[in-house]
């Protein structure tokens, strides 16, 4: 595995616990795993487009909250792609498509803040 796609994977396993501890109810393990998620997501913008570019590989993950995650994350770089998987999470239920709704609203009048530089 290369170093890439180790901070792909700390990026996927971490958002997905962070998902499971929030269901459990347990906001310090969620947050613990937030952190986790985004520093793997920090050192592949540090990356520039390649990084992004591997990080993108997620939008076919098998869970919803690791596509949504990633496409949030995605949105400037990715825009199309990002936003077709956010479009089709907000059609559903449960926490992804809550967070792709809301990610989509601050999208659409301009207050998202994510991979500013």
């Amino acid at each position: 595995m290369t170093g890439l796609e180790s901070l792909v994977e700390k990026f996927a396993q971490n958002t997905a616990a962070q998902t499971d501890g929030i269901l459990r109810g347990d906001a310090r393990a969620g947050n613990k795993h937030a952190e986790r998620a985004l520093a793997a997501f920090m050192s592949l913008r540090e990356r520039g487009d390649v990084g992004r570019n591997a990080l993108a590989a997620l939008f076919s993950h098998a869970r919803m909250d690791v596509r949504v995650t990633a496409a949030a994350f995605l949105l400037r770089h990715k825009t199309v792609e990002a936003t077709a998987i956010l479009e089709d999470a907000a059609r559903g239920q449960g926490l992804a498509a809550l967070g792709a709704q809301q990610t989509l609203r601050n999208w659409q009048n301009g207050s998202w803040a994510l991979d500013l530089a």
